[in-house]
């Protein structure tokens, strides 16, 4: 390539690194809506391509999503995990630290919080009271637990100058492995073939309001959505919420106006795992009832980084985000088994809009952090 042609590529992205950073949260909104819709309009013509009725194909997602009580219980079930495990993630994100790690802290949090039931459930009165102390304090658990994890790559960015997509990438996999083999041996449940520890008491549950199906309530949507608002609220009302949005974005700003950005780097990743512990605790109380290896309890934290990036990494615009991916899982699990399309061709056209959500979104916090762009 010429010096003449580099240097038209490098005005190119210098132009759309300069819309892309000038561009409003609705218009990233906007961005990666029309991003997703394009990512479904390809989705849709591979299947034609590969012989399937692309119609058919389009209705039975909208059976998988939204065609009866059912349906948009499990909708709602991947929603609310989608939101919160998103919310974790807008979090760090807006404050310009990269959580990766959100699926280890979910994974984690989920954890404390059943082996704290178990623990505390022959010490507490059985019926509705011990219930919701049970819950309340596994909950707890699984926020601290959750905070925890990921304040250990938020010190060692802060204070070790340690990059955190690399470590929380490691302790996602360390996270894994640690509970995958207490769950397989000392916290294995008596008599249980499968590694999965005991099952919480029946009494520690959510009430089923609404949908009559056992792994979803909408007391735990409500929970949801209460910390969305909560989280929300703090980030743009509050003075520490400003702090650290600040201390991720302009350090050297934020330390002359009396900041101390490395402490507030710190709590950033600690407040995005105690919400990351929230999901898990819901997943472990809500859904499962008891803990099983986490390599197969699925990839919240992991797609929640898309989720994120839909939403331009804004708590309110998770909810949407975290429906519209809620509806796509509760989709595929109705398409693997009442259609004939393959399930690799579901997962990919999952993955397109993984894709063309992220990438923008991603395009733009590259071109923030190296200077790319006319105006930088």
């Amino acid at each position: 390539m010429s010096d003449a042609d580099s240097g038209r590529a490098r005005a190119a992205l210098d132009r759309a690194a300069d819309r892309l950073l000038d561009a409003s949260v609705g218009e990233r909104i906007a961005i990666a809506t029309a991003s997703t819709a394009l990512a479904l309009l390809i989705g849709l013509i591979v299947v034609a391509l590969a012989g399937y009725d692309a119609a058919e194909f389009l209705g039975n997602v909208a059976v998988g999503a939204f065609g009866d009580a059912n349906a948009l219980a499990r909708t709602l079930k991947f929603t609310t995990l989608f939101v919160l495990t998103g919310v974790a993630v807008a979090i760090s994100f807006r404050a310009g630290v990269f959580n990766i790690g959100v699926q280890g802290q979910f994974v984690v949090g989920g954890f404390a919080t059943v082996v704290t039931i178990l623990w505390l459930a022959p010490l507490l009165p059985t019926g509705a009271v011990g219930g919701v102390l049970l819950m309340l304090l596994g909950t707890a658990s699984g926020i601290v637990a959750g905070g925890v994890y990921a304040a250990i790559p938020g010190a060692l960015k802060a204070y070790g100058d340690a990059n955190e997509i690399v470590t929380t990438i490691m302790l996602n996999f360390i996270a894994t492995g640690v509970v995958g083999y207490f769950v397989d041996g000392p916290f294995r449940g008596e008599g249980n073939r499968a590694p999965n520890t005991a099952r919480i008491p029946e009494y520690v549950s959510l009430p089923r309001i609404v949908f009559d199906v056992p792994d979803f309530s909408v007391v735990g949507l409500a929970v949801t959505l209460a910390v969305v608002v909560a989280i929300a609220w703090f980030l743009a009302r509050t003075r520490y919420g400003y702090d650290m949005v600040t201390s991720g974005h302009q350090v050297a700003a934020a330390t002359f106006s009396g900041v101390n950005a490395k402490q507030t780097i710190v709590a950033t990743m600690t407040l995005s795992g105690m919400v990351a512990g929230v999901a898990g605790a819901l997943f472990a109380i809500m859904i499962q009832g008891y803990y099983s290896d986490p390599s197969g309890i699925g990839t919240y934290g992991f797609d929640a980084i898309a989720v994120s990036l839909l939403a331009a990494n804004n708590p309110l615009g998770v909810v949407p985000a975290g429906l519209l991916f809620g509806g796509l899982d509760s989709a595929g699990s109705h398409l693997r088994i009442n259609s004939d399309v393959p399930v690799q061709l579901i997962d990919g056209i999952i993955g397109l809009v993984v894709l063309f959500v992220a990438a923008p979104e991603l395009f733009r916090m590259a071109a923030a952090r190296t200077g790319l762009g006319g105006d930088n």
